[in-house]
C-alpha cells in the first residue's frame, strides 16, 4: 500500500514533515512515512536551574516512537528513500539508528538491513530492530567499520543508506531545534548535547540558523557538545581505534559529521568537550532519582556536561554577570528502557520477603 498524507498519521496527529514541511527537502509528490514522531517534552527543572543558576529545560527525545532522536531524520530519510523509488534501506548503528531505520522501513513495506558491532548493542535496541524484521548482521569490528561497510554496499546497489551521512537525516534532526524555539518563543543561550557520530549537534545547529534566517528567532545558542571520554576524538584531535565507554550510543572513534560539528561550535562560540563514565553515570542516576526522567547512559551526556561546567565555573566565566538571565536545554536523547542492562547493574536487586504486613513494614524500613 503506498503511504499518503492522510495515512501517515492518526486522526489528530501531525508527523515533523507534516508540520515543518516549509523548511524541509519535501514535495506534493513525496510519500510521508511517519510515526507521528517529534512533539517531545521541553521540562523545566527547578533542581538543575538551582544548581547551575541559570534556567535549565531537558528536551526530552525518548518519548518519540521508537525511543530516541533518531527518527527524526528517519521519517525524512525513508519518506525520500521511498521517493526515490528504493525498496529497502541499509545503517550501521550503535543501537537507535537500527531501531529507528527497522521501524519506520516496516511502516514503508520496505527492508532493512543492520549493520553493528558484535556485542557492543544494547539488548532494548537490538530487540527492536529484530522484531521490525531488519535482517541484522554483527561483525568483528567497531562503529566506524560498519559505517565503510554500509557505505560502499549503498554505493554499489540500490539500497539506500540511511545512517546520518544522509544529508536527509540532518534535514529531519534540525526540527528539534524548530520544537525548543516554538516552546520557548526564542533559542536558548546554551544548548548541550551528547555528541557521538556529530550529526545531532549538526542538525540543531542548522536547525536555529534556519529559524534565524526565516525571522523566526533573533539570536543563537552556544553549541555546547560533549563526549565520553573514551570515545572523544573531537576533544583529542585524534580518531580512536578502540573507542570505549559504558554509553554505547556514543561509543563512537571517528564521527561522520566531525567537520560540520566543529563548524558549529566555532560558528556559535561554544565548546566540545568530554565526560567520564561515572561523570555520566552520576547524571544519569541523578535524572531518574531527582526528576524522574529515565533515559539511556548517553544521554545523560549533556547533563553530566553542565554539571562539569558548573564545577569548573566555566559556565559562569561565559555568561558573566548575566547568567541567572540566561537559558539552556539539555537534550535527552533516548529512553532509558533502551539499555536496562546498565540501570540494573547500577541499582540493588529487591530482595522478595514474606507476604506478611510486619515483614513489608520492615523492607520498608530497612
Amino acid at each position: 500500500m503506498s503511504l499518503t498524507r492522510t495515512n501517515a498519521a492518526r486522526p489528530g496527529g501531525q508527523g515533523l514533515m507534516e508540520r515543518y514541511r516549509r523548511y524541509l527537502p519535501v514535495s506534493k509528490n513525496t510519500p510521508v512515512v511517519s510515526l507521528n514522531e517529534g512533539r517531545t517534552p521541553l521540562i523545566y527543572s527547578e533542581k538543575l536551574s538551582r544548581i547551575a543558576g541559570l534556567s535549565v529545560h531537558l528536551k526530552y527525545e525518548g518519548t518519540n516512537p521508537t525511543g530516541s532522536f533518531k527518527d527524526r531524520g528517519m521519517t525524512v530519510a525513508v519518506s525520500k528513500a521511498k521517493e526515490k523509488g528504493a525498496r529497502a534501506v541499509i545503517c550501521a548503528s550503535t543501537g537507535n539508528t537500527s531501531a529507528s531505520a527497522a521501524a519506520y522501513a516496516a511502516r514503508a513495506g520496505m527492508s532493512c538491513y543492520v549493520i553493528l558491532p558484535e556485542g557492543a548493542v544494547a539488548l532494548g535496541k537490538l530487540s527492536q530492530a529484530m522484531m521490525c524484521r531488519a535482517k541484522v548482521i554483527p561483525i568483528r569490528g567497531n562503529f566506524d567499520e560498519a559505517l565503510a561497510i554500509v557505505r560502499e554496499v549503498s554505493s554499489r546497489t540500490k539500497v539506500a543508506l540511511v545512517n546520518s551521512v544522509n544529508p536527509d537525516r540532518i534535514e529531519g534532526q534540525k526540527t528539534g531545534a524548530f520544537e525548543i524555539c516554538d516552546a520557548m518563543t526564542c533559542a536558548p543561550d546554551f544548548h548541550l548535547i551528547p555528541v557521538g557520530n556529530a550529526g545531532n549537534i549538526t542538525a540543531y545547529w542548522k536547525g536555529y540558523r534556519d529559524y534565524a534566517a526565516a525571522g523566526r528567532i533573533r539570536r543563537l545558542p552556544r553549541m555546547m557538545g560533549f563526549q565520553a571520554k573514551g570515545a572523544s576524538p573531537m576533544v583529542s584531535g585524534k580518531i580512536f581505534s578502540k573507542p570505549q565507554t559504558i554509553a554505547t550510543a556514543i561509543r563512537i572513534g571517528n564521527p561522520a559529521s566531525w567537520l560540520s560539528a566543529d563548524l558549529a561550535r566555532s560558528e556559535s562560540g561554544g565548546l566540545i568537550d568530554a565526560v567520564t563514565d561515572p561523570q555520566i553515570l552520576a547524571a544519569y542516576r541523578w535524572l531518574a532519582a531527582e526528576e524522574g526522567v529515565f533515559v539511556e547512559p548517553a544521554s545523560a551526556a549533556s547533563v553530566a556536561g553542565l554539571f562539569k561546567l558548573v564545577r569548573s565555573g566555566q559556565l559562569k566565566k561565559i555568561a558573566g554577570s548575566a547568567l541567572s538571565r540566561k537559558t539552556a536545554v539539555c537534550i535527552l536523547t533516548g529512553h532509558g528502557l533502551k539499555d536496562p542492562s546498565t540501570a540494573l547493574d547500577c541499582i540493588r536487586t529487591p530482595r522478595p520477603v514474606p507476604a506478611r504486613l510486619d515483614a513489608v513494614l520492615k523492607e520498608m524500613h530497612s
